[in-house]
């Protein structure tokens, strides 16, 4: 079975930190970039961050670079996303999401776009307020 499973989020205070996982099993997870999500209700959902597999490669959006680290452990199958200095602004459902193909690879690692990916996970959430 395909899927991929978010974890890691919760309630934080302004400037603090969290490290979500998204844990990766039923497809060659070597061979797929995957990307972080994020969605607030009434709002599109929006790319954050992804790594590439061929050669490691991160992007982030404006609006996290410098707070957020992505990475990602083959050997367990599953990708992590370091977030500091939360902002209230953050607060959000983050989601991952995995592709193997070209077009969409550049999609979503390059340009940050929402694409098709082979499954989304249920997402974790993260709020972030004093």
């Amino acid at each position: 079975q395909v899927q991929l499973v978010e974890s890691g989020g919760g309630l934080v205070q302004p400037g603090g930190s969290l490290r979500l996982s998204c844990a990766a099993s039923g497809f060659g997870f070597d061979y797929y970039a995957i990307g972080w999500f994020r969605q607030t209700p009434g709002k599109e959902r929006e790319g954050v961050s992804c790594i590439d597999n061929n050669n490691g490669e991160t992007n982030y959006a404006d609006s996290v670079a410098g707070r957020f680290t992505i990475s990602r452990d083959n050997a367990k199958n599953t990708v992590y996303l370091q977030i500091d200095s939360l902002k209230p602004e953050d607060t959000a459902d983050y989601y991952c999401g995995a592709v193997h193909d070209a077009r969409r690879r550049q999609a979503m690692c390059v340009g940050l776009r929402v694409v098709d990916t082979i499954v989304w996970g249920k997402g974790t959430p993260v709020t972030v307020s004093s």
